[in-house]
C-alpha cells in the first residue's frame, strides 16, 4: 500500500529553490519538435538551457554543464554520434545524464539506438512513457510513432528491474509517475489530463528532470544529492504547474502559455502544499 510522506513536499520545494539559486546549465541534445519549449521551460524554472548538438563542440559544452539531456526524438545518425560523444565526456566529468528513449519500440533503428546508449553510457535517469520503457526493458509495451499505445502491466516492477540492471533511476510517466533506483519505488500523482493534448509535454518533463538532477553534483541536502528524490521533485513540480495551468486554460493553446507562467511562478509554499509524492 502506498503511504504519503509529508517530508517529500518540503524536499521537493528545497530542490526547486536550489535549482533557482544555482542556475545550472542544462545541455540538451534534443529534438526539433520540442527544442523551443524545453529551452523556455528550463529558463522558467531558473536554470539555463543550451541546445548544442554539433559533434565539434558537444564535449566542450558538456564540460560547462550541470547536466546533460539526451532526447533522440527526431533521430538521425549525426545526432546519435554527438550524443555518444557528449555522454562519454559527461561520464568522465561526473555530469549527470538524463536519457529520454523517444519512440523506442517503434522502429528497429530506435531500438538499436536506445540499446547502444544504454550499453555505452552510464546514465543517471531514464525517463519515458510506459510503452517506451517497456520496449527498452524488454517487458512489453507498444509504441506507434512516439506515442505509447500499450503500456506495461506492472510499471512499478518494470522501473525497479530496469533500474537495478542499468544503475540509473528509471521513470515511467503517466497518470501516476513511477520511479525507482532499483531498491526504492516512488509514485508522483501530480499532473493533468490536458498535458496529453500538447506536443512535447513528456520531453518537457525530461528537461525538468535534467535541471533538477544538476543539483546532485554539489547538493547540500539529501534530496539534492539523490537522483531519485531530485527526479521525483522535478515531476511533482512539473505536474503541479500543469494543474495550475489547466485551471486557467481555455484549451491546448492557452494551456501551453499558462504552463510556462505556472512554472515561473512556483514557490516553496505551493510545492510544499501541492506536491503529491508517495513511497510504494
Amino acid at each position: 500500500m502506498a503511504t504519503t510522506n509529508n517530508d517529500f513536499g518540503r524536499a521537493a520545494a528545497g530542490v526547486l529553490e536550489s535549482v533557482r539559486s544555482s542556475s545550472p546549465l542544462v545541455h540538451q541534445i534534443t529534438n526539433f519538435v520540442v527544442m523551443n519549449d524545453t529551452a523556455n521551460l528550463t529558463l522558467a524554472i531558473g536554470a539555463l538551457p543550451v541546445m548544442a548538438h554539433a559533434r565539434e563542440e558537444v564535449a566542450d559544452m558538456v564540460g560547462a554543464a550541470g547536466s546533460l539531456v539526451l532526447n533522440p526524438g527526431t533521430l538521425e545518425p549525426a545526432w546519435v554520434e554527438a550524443m555518444i560523444l557528449a555522454g562519454k565526456r559527461a561520464n568522465e566529468l561526473g555530469v549527470p545524464i538524463v536519457f529520454d528513449p523517444v519512440g523506442v519500440g517503434a522502429t528497429p533503428y530506435r531500438n538499436e539506438t536506445g540499446a547502444r546508449i544504454l550499453r555505452e553510457l552510464k546514465l543517471t535517469v531514464i525517463r519515458g512513457n510506459s510503452g517506451e520503457i517497456g520496449a527498452l526493458a524488454g517487458a512489453g509495451g507498444e509504441v506507434r510513432g512516439v506515442e505509447s499505445v500499450t503500456g506495461v502491466a506492472d510499471p512499478a516492477k518494470v522501473v525497479r528491474e530496469l533500474a537495478a540492471r542499468t544503475g540509473a533511476v528509471v521513470v515511467i510517466t503517466g497518470k501516476r509517475d513511477y520511479l525507482s533506483d532499483g531498491k526504492r519505488i516512488l509514485g508522483v500523482d501530480n499532473g493533468h489530463e490536458m498535458m496529453k493534448n500538447v506536443t512535447g509535454t513528456g520531453c518537457m518533463s525530461t528537461a525538468m528532470i535534467g535541471a533538477f538532477v544538476a543539483t546532485c553534483r554539489n547538493g547540500k541536502t539529501a534530496a539534492e544529492k539523490d537522483p531519485l528524490a531530485a527526479a521525483a521533485a522535478a515531476l511533482a513540480c512539473y505536474g503541479l504547474a500543469g494543474e495550475i495551468a489547466a485551471s486557467k486554460a481555455r484549451g491546448p493553446g492557452s494551456f501551453r502559455m499558462e504552463l510556462m507562467d505556472a512554472l515561473f511562478g512556483l514557490n516553496r509554499a505551493a510545492v510544499e502544499k501541492g506536491a503529491r509524492i508517495v513511497e510504494l
